[in-house]
């Protein structure tokens, strides 16, 4: 049996399809940083045509000490808490979005984060199928009526960290308690990815 069903691999590429799309039309660019997903999140992104025109690039940074010298999370955090935790999903997400901004971008570049425990068994008291989802926005991704940062649930979500910083990027951290084998927990952590980006921006609604 396939790690995804048809029908989830169908709107994965939907999702993907849109957000490219409407991402290319508003001027806005995708950086992803992956640990649990190893690079599938990328892929979803790359398998659409035209993807060149939104998509910057993925550090798949897995070992939990590049998460801190590349993407720049704080090493305390790391020490205290390991990489399944909502703020390093929240710091992974920011930290991408910085790492491949470049000047003619301005301020565009949404960055995406994953971390989790993809099992087959647990990470210490971590249980298999956690998954903190990071999503870091600039100001011209965000919609006019994208209410006040908070906690809460969206979908079947839930929102562990939502705030803005003083530049105005909003970044959000979500957990995901994912169910089935490895690949299933993976390949679901993308499809949740996508689903929460157009939830948080609208982009694919446009």
């Amino acid at each position: 049996m396939p790690p995804t069903a048809d029908g989830d691999a169908s709107l994965r590429d939907a999702f993907a399809a849109l957000l490219l799309r409407a991402c290319e039309r508003k001027g806005l660019k995708i950086a992803c940083a992956e640990s649990l997903t190893g690079g599938l999140l990328a892929d979803a992104f790359v398998r659409i045509p035209g993807a060149s025109h939104v998509l910057l690039g993925s550090a798949v940074t897995y070992d939990i000490r590049a998460k801190a010298s590349i993407l720049g999370v704080d090493g305390d955090l790391l020490e205290r808490e390991g990489a399944v935790h909502p703020e390093v999903a929240r710091q992974m997400a920011i930290g991408t979005a910085r790492l491949y901004a470049q000047p003619e971008y301005g301020d565009t570049v949404i960055g995406l984060a994953t971390t989790g425990v993809a099992g087959p068994g647990p990470d210490g008291d971590k249980p298999a199928g956690l998954v903190y989802v990071g999503v870091s926005l600039p100001t011209a991704a965000m919609p006019s009526d994208m209410p006040e940062p908070s906690d809460g649930v969206m979908g079947n979500d839930v929102v562990r960290l939502d705030g803005c910083t003083p530049d105005g990027r909003r970044t959000v951290a979500i957990e995901l308690r994912l169910e089935g084998d490895r690949e299933q927990v993976r390949e679901a952590t993308v499809l949740h990815v996508l689903r929460n980006v157009s939830q948080l921006t609208g982009l694919s609604q446009e």
